[in-house]
């Protein structure tokens, strides 16, 4: 089921051909809440393992138009973990701090140890998103050196390069593009506006984004078909129908933490007999 939401560079991604509201699990909600459910169980037993193990990181990226349940997804799916071991970042404009460094900085900073899980929420991938689309590096340093035909593909190079860097050093990336469609979009605005505690959950610059749609999807099919590797694949999820959505988004986590196969590690025979001795001892103790 998840070979056709995987883009890894085998094949091209046309955001016009895909479905944003496609479900499947025999259209079921209550199946696929259920299976969901189950995977957290999974999930959470294997996070415990890749934690004590030790031996890699992974890096679950998120990116997605407004409202397309970036953070509710987060929630909804990823709550099984143990806070101990998982960090979540929400990567927002950058700071004056940020813009004097190169646009990896920030980012990398906030990579996992082996054995932890990263939760990217928007990421480095802003850098040829919202940047493409504004045209932001216009106002940069670089601009004034480098062709500005240029300046987006080294970008997505750069992206590639870091990718597989942290691959290269037991760092996976996993890349979820919440996929939702324009009408759908419009309804969760609604929503946001006419429930009053929703309200806090929309501005007018979501608005002022939504006039750059075309724009924003050219630039997420470029972004995918550009940086999909199969160190680093992306996912495109359909988003239109929340329940699906995080059901796919469970399958994908689960998938990819089965794939990297944390084991606890093994404990010597040196260690277990000591266990022996301490077991005796505090027996003994209880019984006095």
């Amino acid at each position: 089921m998840l070979k056709k939401y995987r883009y890894d560079g085998t094949k091209k991604f046309d955001i016009h051909e895909v479905s944003t509201d496609e479900t499947s699990l025999e259209s079921d909600r209550k199946k696929a809440e259920v299976k969901t459910a189950e995977n957290a169980v999974k999930i959470e037993e294997l996070q415990a393992k890749l934690y004590a193990d030790k031996k890699e990181g992974l890096i679950l990226l998120f990116q997605a138009m407004d409202a397309a349940g970036k953070d509710g997804t987060i929630a909804a799916v990823l709550t099984c973990l143990n806070p101990h071991g998982v960090t979540e970042t929400a990567f927002k404009a950058p700071s004056s701090v940020e813009q004097s460094h190169d646009f990896l900085w920030r980012i990398h900073s906030h990579a996992p140890s082996k054995g932890e899980i990263a939760i990217f929420n928007r990421s480095h991938y802003e850098e040829v998103l919202i940047q493409r689309v504004k045209k932001m590096w216009n106002n940069q340093s670089y601009a004034e050196r480098i062709d500005r035909d240029e300046i987006l593909e080294n970008r997505y190079e750069d992206i590639r390069n870091y990718e597989k860097y942290l691959y290269h050093n037991s760092i996976r990336v996993v890349k979820l593009f919440l996929n939702v469609s324009r009408k759908e979009q419009a309804k969760r605005f609604l929503a946001r506006i006419d429930e009053p505690e929703k309200n806090w959950k929309f501005s007018g610059s979501d608005f002022e984004e939504r006039q750059y749609w075309d724009d924003y999807q050219q630039a997420f099919e470029a972004a995918v078909n550009k940086t999909g590797t199969k160190e680093a694949p992306w996912y495109v999820v359909p988003a239109d129908h929340k329940w699906y959505m995080r059901y796919v988004v469970s399958e994908i986590i689960l998938h990819t933490l089965e794939k990297m196969n944390p084991h606890y590690p093994e404990v010597t025979k040196e260690r277990l007999e000591q266990f022996a001795d301490y077991k005796e001892q505090l027996e003994k103790e209880l019984k006095k």
